[in-house]
């Protein structure tokens, strides 16, 4: 995945420090269908994600990156959850943490396809046939899919 234009500059300064960050993960809906991604960094499927630029209102991250990985234009219908992800560690040694905040998101337009190289395949799945994922994708899914909030907030470390 391609680390975003002001991660790098803050890298130059603070090289591998924990970076405290602000995630937006979109679980687009089109009727009983969901749209995911394949992801090229790690192969495995998993709802759009990507990291909220300084200034950025999250629901708008979100929709930018439904266009820039997967093509499509998306309407934010709210906030689902939002949680704090495990530290990691990527292979270069930098080192984050992400605040994610999952929204619920309906399909509007465009011809599901990878665009900027952060996807190596987009596709609908029926939403009863999902493919498998890590559990922290599959926990997002399941709140996004509840029709109405409120929004889930993790209050304990390991009660996802």
């Amino acid at each position: 995945m391609p680390i975003p234009d002001f991660v790098r500059e803050l890298r130059q300064h603070i090289g591998t420090t924990p970076l405290w960050l602000t995630g937006a993960t979109a679980v687009v809906l089109d009727g009983d269908r969901m749209l995911l991604i394949r992801r090229s960094d790690t192969g495995e499927w998993a709802p759009i994600t990507g990291i909220v630029d300084p200034g950025e209102e999250p629901a708008v991250a979100a929709a930018r990156e439904a266009a820039e990985e997967a093509g499509v234009e998306i309407e934010v219908e709210r906030l689902s959850s939002t949680w704090v992800t495990e530290p990691v560690v990527y292979d270069n040694g930098d080192r984050a943490q992400y605040l994610d905040l999952t929204f619920r998101c309906r399909y509007v337009s465009g011809d599901p396809a990878p665009v900027d190289g952060e996807a190596l395949e987009v596709a609908w799945f029926a939403l009863g046939a999902l493919p498998q994922m890590r559990a922290e994708f599959a926990d997002r899914i399941r709140h996004a899919l509840e029709p109405d909030g409120p929004a889930v907030f993790l209050r304990e470390p390991s009660g996802r």
